[in-house]
């Protein structure tokens, strides 16, 4: 199925609430939160005392993105902070597959990362590890950028690596997604979409929610769903359930 994770770093950051609220009434139900650290990327975002603001704010799943050095040292209090999903560089983790372990260990959805430049069978070992593999369809650090073609191979080759495995992985994609690339997009087997200028760009985050999904489900065929937004008082989360080598407390929070 096809959802849209919309990407906060785009959004008008003195309306977050506001915005994310907009974003679930045109049918995102995702949150994409991009971590930077100045190092990695060439750019500085937000934390986790920003994510704990979020997880105030709304009950969508909150798909933490890790652009930074040392992500390991962040995993702990990201998960404190309510964070559902975390996605880690390839490019960044010396012992990446340590890396996707503490993420599952703290309870949450551990998702591994590739730049444009890096080819998808250096991911082998980890698939079966992971919830979603994010390709990157443009250079990390900034949003508004143009999206880079040969990346719908590389969601062809996640999508027929997924089948040759029998995994059960999803595929997302960021960068680049708007309503002139979402069809190829979605056609190559995507089915996370993240967006941020495409739906909070001009101020108009409800309606462009809305058209940019309806495009993606008409390209791969879904009928729009009744109802695009989750009711106040519907589930949206579901239970963590951490691995035996849990270092979280008994008790935790609800996530989807």
């Amino acid at each position: 199925m096809i959802e849209l994770a919309a990407s906060i770093l785009s959004a008008d950051f003195a309306r977050l609430a506001d915005q994310i609220a907009a974003a679930e009434r045109g049918g995102a139900t995702v949150v994409h939160v991009d971590v930077m650290d100045g190092h990695f990327v060439p750019n500085i975002t937000i934390g986790p005392p920003v994510v704990a603001s979020l997880r105030k704010a709304t009950r969508l799943p909150l798909d933490c993105h890790l652009m930074i050095e040392k992500a390991d040292d962040y995993i702990p209090a990201l998960a404190d902070a309510g964070a559902d999903w975390v996605s880690v560089h390839y490019e960044a983790c010396r012992h990446l597959h340590r890396s996707l372990e503490l993420i599952a260990q703290h309870g949450m959805k551990a998702g591994v990362v590739i730049n444009p430049a890096t080819r998808v069978d250096l991911l082998l070992d980890v698939l079966p590890m992971v919830h979603h593999v994010l390709v990157m369809s443009v250079n990390p650090g900034f949003g508004g950028q143009s999206f880079i073609g040969f990346s719908l191979e590389k969601i062809r080759r996640l999508c027929a690596l997924r089948d040759e495995m029998a995994l059960s992985y999803r595929v997302e994609v960021d960068g680049g997604v708007a309503l002139d690339t979402v069809s190829g997009v979605v056609q190559a087997g995507a089915e996370l979409l993240v967006a941020g200028s495409a739906v909070f760009g001009d101020g108009r985050a409800q309606e462009n929610a809305r058209r940019l999904l309806a495009a993606a489900r008409a390209a791969a065929g879904e009928a729009a769903p009744r109802g695009t937004a989750r009711s106040k008082g519907s589930p949206g989360r579901e239970k963590r359930r951490p691995s035996a080598g849990s270092t979280r407390e008994k008790g935790l929070r609800r996530v989807r």
